[in-house]
């Protein structure tokens, strides 16, 4: 309403480096911390709370849908198992710990680097969830195209396969009708330089739209 609609927009769906670096956050598995993951800690339940409120069979759901984890069916028996017995999964450490004895059965040469990627998509999928950023970016993708002024520019930066789908799926529908005019046919991939020197840049995709 201020400026009038946009010739461009960038949106970085990215967590900001400073809250995942922050152990009181609770955003990554590498410190021991209270396992919260809210971007805003005076909104909603963190994730210990978040854990008691689903059932076996959700949580299982979640790890899928917003991670694509493979092992889901194993880590949710798993950690339904600690709070049927009234444990608290209340620390990043504890969640982590919980992981790391449920892939036990995976060969030694092979287990630190299996933990270390599936502690990354159970925490991410926590921290989708209890930030409801699915719902954000679609209420996001779904207001986009009326806030561009006609031949405005869109680029979106994603960091997981979830993302993506969303963001891909919303550029094919609208250029299908007639809302874009071109979009990516393919994501953009950092180079390897860039990923030399940002280490955090190597998953992230983009995909551009343009405005009909």
């Amino acid at each position: 309403q201020e400026t009038g609609k946009f010739d461009f927009v960038l949106a970085d769906l990215g967590v900001s480096s400073m809250q995942i670096d922050n152990p009181a956050r609770g955003f990554s598995y590498k410190a021991d911390g209270p396992l919260d993951l809210r971007m805003d800690t005076e909104k909603g339940v963190p994730a210990s709370e978040r854990l008691k409120e689903l059932t076996q069979d959700e949580f299982e759901g979640m790890l899928v849908e917003n991670a694509d984890e493979p092992y889901a069916d194993k880590i949710a028996k798993a950690v339904f198992s600690r709070l049927r017995k009234k444990e608290n999964i209340d620390t990043t450490t504890k969640l982590r710990e919980i992981i790391e004895d449920t892939l036990s059965f995976v060969p030694a040469q092979d287990r630190k680097d299996v933990v270390k990627k599936t502690c990354q998509r159970v925490f991410q999928a926590l921290r989708i969830d209890v930030n409801s950023e699915f719902e954000a970016l679609e209420a996001f993708l779904r207001k986009l195209p009326s806030v561009c002024a006609p031949g405005a520019r869109i680029a979106i930066l994603t960091f997981h396969s979830g993302e993506d789908r969303l963001v891909k799926s919303y550029f094919k529908e609208g250029c299908r009708e007639g809302i874009y005019s071109g979009i990516a046919a393919d994501v953009i991939r950092p180079s390897k330089e860039e990923c030399l020197r940002n280490s955090r840049a190597h998953s992230t995709k983009m995909r551009w739209a343009v405005k009909a």
